[in-house]
């Protein structure tokens, strides 16, 4: 029988978890094919919905396997929460102090026109609210942290090499999907200063929860403010 080393398990499991992350949009294809939706003539409400439903199965899937892990990383954030969060929002003011400059520069003094993501998450908010409040407020982050911040870290143990690979990873993945000109991948500035913000109140803490909870914090804010303003 083989036996593998911790590593070699924390990469395979980490590229696992990354698959599943990014075929998770075809998990829309089971209430497609249970419900016989039509795609051709799909609406707006159905849309955002499928794209919860891939999100929510997503979650249930990385919850069961890092379960034993998030069991122990709940308890000790339940005890020490307080210090958790005091430096888990230091390090989400730095990223988001990074992340506002970046946006600065991209939008008003480039002119880039604003994250075509950003865009697209602003219209799912705008036809589900409610939803998208559950879905990109609670799980998405969720999901995030377990697939750019504890898979990472898994692999990578030294400090500043997990760091800058979260904010490599972290950016590339918010603008790749979406990005139609080269000019829009330097949208990877910003998001990937708040992925690397994430990742260092993780390794600060030594606790995942700690980057959940912030990611969490910035995305329902971001939300709020959206369904405001709509």
């Amino acid at each position: 029988m083989i036996k593998f080393s911790d590593k070699t398990k924390a990469i395979i499991r980490g590229i696992i978890v990354f698959l599943i992350f990014n075929f998770s949009i075809y998990f829309q294809y089971i209430p497609v094919k249970l419900f016989n939706i039509d795609l051709k003539n799909i609406s707006n409400t159905m849309a955002v919905a499928l794209s919860s439903f891939s999100s929510i199965l997503t979650f249930i899937i990385l919850f069961f396997i890092y379960r034993k892990d998030l069991k122990k990383y709940f308890k000790d954030f339940i005890k020490n929460k307080e210090d958790y969060m005091d430096i888990g929002i230091r390090c989400w003011m730095i990223g988001l102090l990074i992340m506002f400059i970046s946006n600065f520069i991209l939008n008003i003094v480039l002119k880039a026109g604003g994250a075509n993501n950003e865009k697209a998450v602003q219209s799912m908010i705008k036809t589900l609210p409610l939803l998208m409040f559950i879905d990109a407020g609670l799980i998405a982050p969720f999901n995030e942290e377990i697939v750019f911040r504890k898979t990472l870290k898994d692999i990578f143990k030294d400090k500043w090499s997990f760091v800058i690979i979260s904010f490599l990873l972290f950016g590339v993945a918010h603008v790749i999907g979406s990005a139609k000109t080269l000019f829009d991948y330097l949208y990877i500035i910003p998001y990937g200063a708040l992925g690397a913000a994430f990742a260092y109140a993780y390794h600060k803490t030594n606790n995942l929860f700690t980057s959940i909870a912030i990611h969490m914090l910035h995305n329902t804010i971001l939300i709020i403010v959206a369904i405001i303003m709509h």
